[in-house]
């Protein structure tokens, strides 16, 4: 085992398991959620994005205070509080829906406050795991985190798809709250998880003031406002499709649960082959040449996916899919490796913070723009739009100087705690 793996971390190896355990019951949702709302409530396509943008909303609403809050809060309990509240509210649909209650209302409900428990996990892992392994290990850590993420997409939907059909999608959110209970019961063998930051005595710092140190860091530097712009766009045309696919694939194409749940797991696959590349392609041809180039190559891949129907499109828009998923995977590994390595200890929530307010809330943006595309002109029309968004998304990293950079920067300095608001 090399001497910066961060295999050789107990407490990484801990959050790696719960990630995998977590992830399972994340994608397992991912998939019952809508159908539950198609095939139970006969939704609209204007409700079916509705329902998508409102489990993403919570990172616009309370996405950049989070950030702040994590700096000041121990970690570990963070995230074991985030996963308890997500089985608790998970477990309720199928209880709900076995009492013959279950209505729109209820389900909308608990994907705002699901969401809401996932700004924090989300904002406290990506802020704890570059203090559980040494800094020169960060890759090697994310392309073992994305790499999980991708595998979880894989076999996480295809088996929702799979649980949806043999018992009903419903009764499949059981796994789903399951998993997150047992994400919060390995969390608690965490033990190094970082006591937080704290001011000088006497100089008590605003949130405010906290918030705005956060947004000056990442959108004041020409990389890191690159790579948020790439991402925030890409996650925006991935969700325009991912959120019409439920409505496409049963309503329109009449295809099986299980078929959507392979699609998405193609996606997958593409995540985590561009995981698993992204070190020795950056190794070969520099960091930032690998961001650029993938972009270039494999982002227009996506314009094939409004291609799916029944016949040989399906496959053509499956492996348009796969690439434009293959570059994602890349862009995750080492777009988070770099501003990781950019950002320092003090500023690690803030930052994650506001990449997140950026990235999921494109995703809100998106369903919206989804639901309303969906009911004015239709499904396929907004299919087009979300891959010319998707294949476009490149186009920020690949015109800033992260096409220059050849190896990630020495990690910085702590910062110093910001000046007290006034």
């Amino acid at each position: 085992m090399e001497p910066n793996s961060p295999w050789r971390t107990a407490d990484f190896r801990t959050l790696f398991t719960a990630t995998a355990l977590g992830q399972l019951g994340t994608n397992i949702g991912y998939v019952a959620v809508p159908l539950i709302a198609v095939t139970t409530l006969d939704a609209t396509p204007g409700q079916v994005g509705a329902l998508a943008t409102l489990s993403t909303v919570a990172f616009l609403l309370i996405g950049l205070p989070a950030g702040a809050w994590v700096d000041r809060m121990r970690h570990r309990r963070v995230l074991i509080t985030a996963d308890l509240a997500r089985a608790a509210l998970l477990a309720s649909v199928p209880v709900v829906w076995w009492f013959d209650a279950l209505t729109l209302t209820h389900l909308y409900v608990v994907v705002v406050l699901t969401g809401c428990a996932t700004v924090f996990f989300d904002i406290g892992s990506q802020s704890v795991l570059p203090r559980l392994v040494d800094r020169d290990g960060l890759v090697r850590a994310n392309a073992a985190v994305m790499t999980l993420i991708a595998v979880g997409n894989v076999s996480g939907r295809g088996a929702g798809g799979g649980l949806v059909q043999l018992l009903t999608a419903p009764l499949a959110l059981v796994c789903t709250a399951g998993a997150h209970l047992a994400s919060a019961l390995r969390l608690t063998a965490l033990r190094r998880a970082p006591a937080p930051s704290r001011p000088p005595a006497g100089h008590p710092v605003r949130l405010s003031a906290q918030i705005a140190e956060g947004l000056r860091h990442v959108l004041g530097n020409k990389e890191l406002r690159a790579l948020a712009l790439t991402a925030a766009l890409a996650n925006l045309g991935s969700q325009i499709i991912n959120t019409m696919l439920p409505v496409l694939f049963i309503r329109d194409l009449g295809l099986p649960a299980s078929a959507l749940g392979l699609f998405w797991s193609v996606g997958g696959a593409g995540l985590l082959l561009g995981a698993r590349c992204a070190r020795p392609v950056a190794d070969r041809l520099g960091h930032g040449r690998a961001l650029a180039l993938a972009g270039l190559c494999l982002a227009p891949a996506g314009l094939l996916v409004p291609l799916i129907d029944r016949g040989p499109g399906l496959w053509l828009a499956g492996t348009g899919y796969l690439l434009a998923m293959f570059k994602t995977g890349m862009d995750n590994v080492l777009g988070v490796s770099l501003r990781q390595r950019m950002t320092s200890d003090s500023l690690l929530g803030r930052m994650n913070a506001t990449f997140r307010f950026l990235l999921t809330g494109a995703l809100a943006v998106g369903s919206a723009l989804a639901g309303l595309f969906g009911e004015l002109v239709s499904v396929q029309s907004t299919l087009w739009i979300g891959a010319a968004v998707l294949a476009g998304a490149f186009l920020p990293t690949f015109l800033s100087p992260v096409r220059t950079r050849r190896q990630l920067p020495r990690p910085p300095a702590e910062s110093r705690h910001p000046v007290p608001g006034r």
